[in-house]
């Protein structure tokens, strides 16, 4: 018998690594669906087990540093949160995606309004923050698009390239 222990994977960070946010949904199809249209994350892999369904997502072009959303559809038979309520990212946790240009927002935005799912209409906030509007996922979540929040700028001012 195998060591249950012992390292299945070869391939590995050289260090600690941020590498995912995960959200618990009620119908992980639908959830994927929604991502992949509203969002730029695409499906890597999706599982069922004894205890549900799971689902990776993420962006092709971050093979060499993935961050992945995580969505879990959990049997209400071998639920291990069942004790808990399902959390939503709401009214200010959110996920946040920037988008390249002001248009990219107004497009998405203007998307999101004609499926239903747009919780804040885009608005200037005040820096750092940028323009920005909210869409919600099928389960109550608080997904933003930004335009010019200054990470890119900040992350490369401080730490360097």
């Amino acid at each position: 018998m195998s060591d249950p222990r012992a390292a299945v994977h070869e391939l590995r960070p050289a260090s600690p690594t941020w590498t995912h946010v995960a959200l618990r949904v009620a119908d992980i199809d639908a959830s994927i669906t929604w991502y992949e249209q509203f969002t730029p994350l695409r499906l890597l892999e999706k599982r069922q087990d004894d205890l549900g369904f799971g689902a990776w997502l993420g962006q092709p072009e971050s093979v060499e540093r993935p961050f992945i959303l995580v969505l879990a559809q959990f049997l209400p038979a071998t639920d291990p949160f069942k004790a808990y309520p399902q959390e939503v990212l709401a009214p200010f946790a959110h996920l946040g995606i920037e988008l390249p240009t002001r248009e990219a927002l107004d497009a998405a935005a203007r998307g999101a309004e004609a499926a239903g799912c747009l919780a804040m209409a885009p608005q200037q906030l005040p820096p750092p923050i940028g323009y920005v509007c909210m869409l919600r996922d099928p389960d109550g979540n608080m997904i933003e698009f930004s335009f010019d929040q200054g990470v890119y700028a900040t992350a490369r001012a401080i730490w360097g390239r």
